[in-house]
């Protein structure tokens, strides 16, 4: 090759620059998750929006025929105007709302606990992991069998101190005379809502011990120089000092319970007063084999969520301060 062929191929082709190769790279390197997020996550739900819009059974799946397939609202009809749906509702929001709650008050308190050294820390730590990395299987069946009506343990100590025997997790409603006045309890809800923050409240637990210990002791010197007694320690250093963790956590832990399924379904199965939204599209999927009415119900909880999530957003999220 001649010096006047190579110097034209080298005009051809000109030496990038450094921001160039820099942004080449990062094209690259964000291929595979923009791959991973289409196949994983776009792609599904596109085709749980067309299902969504198909009257069709489970069995007809397999010969559905994407360009034969005539679009339909009837599924949104049939799972929004269903009898009991603003009940399914309330319920999913009810047990989002204190599901998302009560671990974080649990975990605030534990993370309180766990945050000075004393003898046994480390182990009263350990010991405080156990809900949230226990299979999930196990410890329903525990605390099945320790609320059985029959011969569960908090039965036992309930008879012999007098009190009848209650079926926490099939008995709806349980009544409370308070005052003069009897009150119907929703007892089956309570007991998922409690077994929930039992077994989640590790994860806040962690995250507010991590704030606490980071925490500077110079404004606890100076808030007991200057007189502050242990409550307003807690009150004015404390809880300013998480308002971030928390709105953090706020968000992870509506999210999380609020599509949460395996937590009612093996505790309750739905029954008693504990039917959520995930658990009515597993019914509608499984149960009655009916495939559309699942995907738009699964739409719909999507749908209700984006709206909250955007109200919280949009009036309740605390960023952190630069």
């Amino acid at each position: 090759m001649s010096l006047f062929s190579r110097g034209i191929n080298s005009s051809a082709t000109p030496r990038l620059t450094l921001a160039q190769q820099e942004e080449r790279l990062a094209y690259r390197l964000l291929a595979v998750p923009v791959t991973v997020v289409v196949l994983l996550v776009i792609l599904p739900l596109l085709w749980n929006i067309f299902l969504s819009f198909q009257e069709l059974r489970l069995i007809e799946l397999q010969k559905l025929s994407l360009w034969a397939a005539e679009f339909t609202t009837r599924n949104y009809e049939k799972v929004v105007g269903a009898r009991g749906f603003i009940t399914l509702l309330r319920t999913t929001l009810i047990y989002s709302l204190f599901g998302t709650i009560l671990p974080l008050l649990l975990g605030l308190t534990a993370a309180v606990l766990a945050r000075d050294a004393f003898p046994g820390r480390g182990v009263f730590r350990s010991i405080l992991l156990f809900p949230y990395i226990a299979p999930i299987v196990a410890t329903v069946f525990v605390w099945r069998m320790m609320f059985n009506a029959q011969f569960g343990i908090v039965n036992e100590w309930a008879s012999m101190l007098g009190y009848p025997r209650l079926s926490y997790f099939s008995q709806r409603y349980v009544d409370l005379h308070l005052f003069g006045t009897t009150l119907k309890w929703p007892l089956a809800l309570s007991m998922v809502i409690i077994f929930s923050g039992w077994r989640y409240f590790p994860f806040s637990f962690l995250f507010y011990l991590a704030r606490l210990q980071a925490l500077p002791e110079d404004l606890y010197e100076a808030a007991k120089v200057d007189g502050a007694t242990l409550t307003q320690r807690f009150w004015y250093i404390t809880l300013p000092q998480l308002r971030v963790v928390t709105a953090t956590l706020v968000l992870l832990r509506f999210i999380w319970t609020f599509n949460k399924f395996d937590d009612v379904f093996l505790l309750t199965g739905g029954a008693a007063g504990t039917e959520v939204i995930t658990v009515k599209i597993y019914d509608w999927l499984f149960g009655r084999a009916d495939v559309g009415a699942a995907a738009a119900l699964s739409i719909v909880l999507a749908i209700i969520l984006a709206v909250l999530l955007f109200i919280y957003f949009r009036y309740f999220f605390v960023e952190e301060e630069v």
